[in-house]
C-alpha cells in the first residue's frame, strides 16, 4: 500500500514538472556589439524569471588573415557562477557554411508545411524589447549621407520582417548617428524575445509528425568537426 502511495506522488510530481515546463516561459536576451573590426556577442537564456540561466558570451568574431575563414572564440556559463566553462575557438570555412544550408534543405525537403509550421511558431513569439543604434562614417560628407539612409531603410526593412513574423510587444527603439569627419563603423543591438516552451515542443512534435521521404542525408565536414574547436 505504501509503495502505491508513492508511485501515485511520484507520478503526481512527474505530472506537475511537466505541465510547469510546458507552461513556462523561455527569455533570450541578445547583445551584440560592433566596432570596426571588433565584434561582441552575448545571449543569455533564462526560464522561471532567471533562477535557471545560461550564457553563451563570443567576445571574438573576425576574419582569419591566414586562410579564407572566419574566427570565433566564445565561452558559456550556466546560472550566476563566475565559474566558466573553458573558451573554445573555433574556425568557419566557406565549406562549413555549405554543409549547414545543404542540411537546412534536407529539413525543408523532408518535412511536409515547413513553412507553416515554422510561421505559426514564429507567431508566439514575442520581441519584448529591440534596440539597434549604430555610428557610421566614411570619411566624406556625400558618401556618409548615402549609407546613412541605406542603414535607415535596412533597419525599417528588417523592423518590418519582424513584425510580420513575430509580435512586437513595444516599439523598436531605432537610431543611425552620421559621422561625416571620420571612417567608422559602429552598431549595438539588444534584444529581448520570449517564449513559451510549450509552443517549442508542438512545433518540435509537428516536425516528426510530418517528416516524410526518410531518413534524411546530413552532411559534416570531417576536418572542420576534428580540428575546429581547441580549447584554451
Amino acid at each position: 500500500m505504501k509503495k502505491l502511495i508513492w508511485l501515485y506522488i511520484a507520478l503526481i510530481t512527474i505530472i506537475i514538472l511537466f505541465l510547469l515546463i510546458i507552461f513556462s516561459k523561455l527569455t533570450i536576451r541578445i547583445n551584440f556589439f560592433h566596432h570596426n573590426d571588433n565584434d561582441e556577442l552575448k545571449v543569455e537564456f533564462r526560464i522561471w524569471f532567471g533562477l535557471i540561466k545560461y550564457k553563451m558570451n563570443v567576445p571574438l568574431i573576425k576574419i582569419d588573415d591566414d586562410s579564407p575563414s572566419m574566427v570565433v572564440k566564445g565561452s558559456t556559463q550556466m546560472g550566476d557562477s563566475t565559474e566558466k566553462n573553458a573558451t573554445n575557438v573555433e574556425q568557419i570555412t566557406k565549406d562549413d557554411i555549405m554543409s549547414k544550408l545543404t542540411n537546412a534543405e534536407e529539413i525543408i525537403q523532408h518535412v511536409f508545411k515547413l513553412n507553416v509550421i515554422v510561421s505559426k511558431f514564429l507567431k508566439r513569439v514575442v520581441i519584448k524589447h529591440f534596440e539597434w543604434h549604430s555610428l557610421v562614417g566614411l570619411g566624406d560628407a556625400a558618401h556618409t549621407g548615402t549609407i546613412t539612409g541605406a542603414l535607415w531603410s535596412i533597419k525599417g526593412g528588417i523592423i518590418g520582417m519582424l513584425s510580420n513574423f513575430m509580435r512586437l510587444k513595444e516599439m523598436p527603439v531605432l537610431s543611425v548617428t552620421p559621422h561625416f569627419q571620420l571612417a567608422i563603423i559602429q552598431t549595438h543591438l539588444k534584444c529581448i524575445i520570449q517564449f513559451r516552451i510549450g509552443y517549442a515542443i508542438l512545433a518540435g512534435l509537428k516536425l516528426i509528425k510530418f517528416w516524410k521521404g526518410g531518413r534524411p542525408n546530413f552532411k559534416t565536414n570531417a576536418a572542420y568537426s576534428k580540428e575546429k574547436t581547441k580549447t584554451v
